[in-house]
């Protein structure tokens, strides 16, 4: 949702604060801001907008000191606006916080902090931190106490980073992403360790419920209690430091282009995981799935691939609506949760309802230091390396591909995922992008935009509607190709596009036919398949390959599609509007 990041070593620390702020960029963009100590003094620059803009307008860089914090923002609680912008500072201005997530008992602190005479400036629930620390330091004149006091009296999943005006930082982690860089240069505390790859590979983890002070002095780390914590410093996977553009004019665009070659890495180094992760869903008597956006139609795939190849019922369930369904699960259940960055917070409330009524967790995610893998029997990785661009590519098909290593297993080699195969047919279809980029330019003036899929085809077809949403703010929708004479055929004019995934498989006669009833209501079609057509007025030609496997390469186009035609409509791809990659507030 946001990201936060702070600093104390030998060298300046807007320097470190900035790079490493434009480097988790993709975890909140509405506005930015840093805060420094020196001199005895806190000073604050922020305001709206991302995180060059406001450099560029501010000079966030020109702040003085070796020891600060700094964060962006996806706003949550009060507007788009300067004031609501992090830091925030206490009332006296003795101590400036960033915080990520969500503060739930923040109206009655607030309150209780107004009749105390600490005063607020934001609409903002992060700014209570800020005071209420302000208020245990002043009746304590020491930061560790102030610090116990404080989190035992928040209610609600976050971490936030204070500087105190002795100089010291400090920090605490409640269901919510913090990591410690250690370095020779000095010490690092952020939301991710994109924040600081550039200076230090080495970290430490924290747990939930733990803070972390730093000075001068060292490092200290203890529980919500007071006692003492040990961790080991750990080494970073060499992958995250890759988060460069390079030659691409769009980090979305370079992950589009990597796909052939993550889906290859996917579950790599947990292939023992893999195979008892299919050895116990094998067995289970009752097995669900869920995710949240991309991953729940990855969820849906996957449902198709059990059901068909193996005759393995799993049922699929968004996680935002697990709550509504507690008795799903019972001790003899198994839920397989999805998620890019395991922070998720939908998933991570749905994990919790599955475990507290005893169902064993096991997830497939892309950060194996996440929250998600703590609390599962069984975790694979993707590892697909970072992915800055808001919207999911090379993370979904990196999902796909390790449910297929699943399915397979389960299936007993049913499903005949040939992965070389796969990866060598994707690359062929990024070939053809100058054409795509051609048919993009027919979108640009579209209002509404459909596309429809048949049997496996279907979950490809919502994720190709959410990709065209997210990045290029048409609206799209994802449709049974079989329930088109169900209502949605009342849609279909001359004013409507229509994207029809039709692979040469068993669903090729169907979907054609319906392609054709399409056309007839005056709507303009195109077509994604391995078969020339007349009904399409614009074709998008895929290689033919194992009829399973299509999902992979019918993605690909419409992700660049919705990549050229969000640059067509001058929308930014890498991030867009009102959206942010982890979604950790609900």
């Amino acid at each position: 949702m946001c990201s936060i990041i702070g600093y104390l070593g030998d060298i300046s620390a807007t320097k470190i604060l900035v790079s490493g702020l434009k480097r988790m960029e993709y975890r909140g963009y509405d506005s930015v801001g840093v805060a420094t100590f020196a001199d005895s003094q806190i000073r604050v620059k922020k305001g709206v907008g991302k995180v060059e803009q406001v450099n560029t307008k501010s000079n966030l860089h020109t702040l003085p000191g070796n020891i600060g914090i700094g964060h962006t923002r996806w706003a949550t609680h009060g507007g788009v606006n300067e004031a609501n912008a992090h830091p925030h500072l206490s009332s006296p201005g003795e101590i400036a916080i960033v915080h990520n997530g969500i503060i739930d008992n923040y109206k009655e602190l607030k309150e209780i902090l107004q009749t105390r005479k600490y005063f607020f400036k934001s609409e903002t629930d992060s700014e209570i931190i800020a005071n209420l620390l302000q208020y245990h330091f002043d009746a304590t004149q020491d930061v560790k106490r102030s610090m116990i006091k404080t989190v035992n009296e928040l209610k609600g999943d976050y971490s936030f980073v204070a500087v105190f005006s002795d100089g010291t930082l400090a920090a605490a982690r409640f269901h919510e992403p913090l990591i410690v860089g250690v370095g020779k240069n000095g010490y690092f505390i952020s939301s991710d360790v994109l924040g600081f790859i550039e200076h230090t590979d080495e970290a430490i983890y924290p747990d939930n419920g733990e803070i972390v002070i730093i000075n001068f002095d060292g490092i200290e780390l203890f529980d919500f209690t007071g006692s003492p914590v040990m961790h080991q410093v750990t080494k970073i996977s060499k992958e995250f430091a890759d988060a460069y553009k390079g030659d691409y004019a769009h980090f979305t665009l370079k992950e589009i282009w990597e796909q052939p070659l993550s889906i290859l890495k996917a579950g790599e180094n947990t292939r023992q995981a893999i195979e008892s992760f299919a050895d116990t869903v094998r067995v289970a008597k009752q097995l669900y799935i869920t995710g949240s956006g991309t991953s729940y139609n990855a969820a849906l795939v996957a449902k198709h691939l059990f059901l068909k190849y193996g005759k393995k019922k799993i049922e699929a369930i968004i996680s935002s609506e697990a709550r509504f369904y507690p008795d799903y699960f019972d001790n003899q259940s198994i839920l397989i949760a999805l998620s890019q960055s395991g922070e998720s917070a939908d998933v991570i409330e749905a994990v919790k309802i599955a475990k507290n009524n005893g169902a064993d967790i096991f997830s497939i995610v892309n950060t194996m230091t996440s929250s998600l893998t703590q609390v599962s029997s069984i975790s694979v990785g993707l590892n697909c390396g970072p992915e800055i661009g808001v919207a999911a590519t090379k993370s979904f098909t990196s999902q796909l591909s390790v449910i297929y290593k699943i399915a397979d297993l389960v299936c007993e080699n049913q499903v005949g995922f040939d992965i070389q195969k796969t990866s060598s047919t994707m690359s062929k279809v990024l070939e053809s992008s100058s054409k795509i980029q051609k048919i993009s330019q027919v979108l640009k003036h579209a209002s509404d935009i459909y596309i429809i899929g048949r049997g496996i085809h279907y979950p490809i077809a919502l994720e190709a509607a959410l990709k065209l949403k997210e990045l290029t703010y048409i609206h799209a929708e994802g449709l049974p190709g079989g329930e088109l004479k169900h209502g949605p055929l009342a849609l279909m004019d001359s004013n409507s596009f229509v994207i029809v995934i039709n692979p040469n498989d068993s669903t090729y006669t169907d979907t054609l036919t319906s392609a054709r009833e399409i056309k007839a209501r005056g709507a303009k079609v195109i077509g994604i398949s391995d078969i020339v057509s007349d009904v399409y007025d614009h074709w998008i030609e895929i290689p033919t390959i194992n009829e399973s496997a299509y999902p992979f390469v019918e993605i690909v186009p419409i992700q660049l599609l919705a990549y050229y035609a969000a640059l067509e409509n001058q929308t930014d791809p890498d991030y867009p509007r009102n959206l942010a990659k982890s979604v950790t507030v609900k």
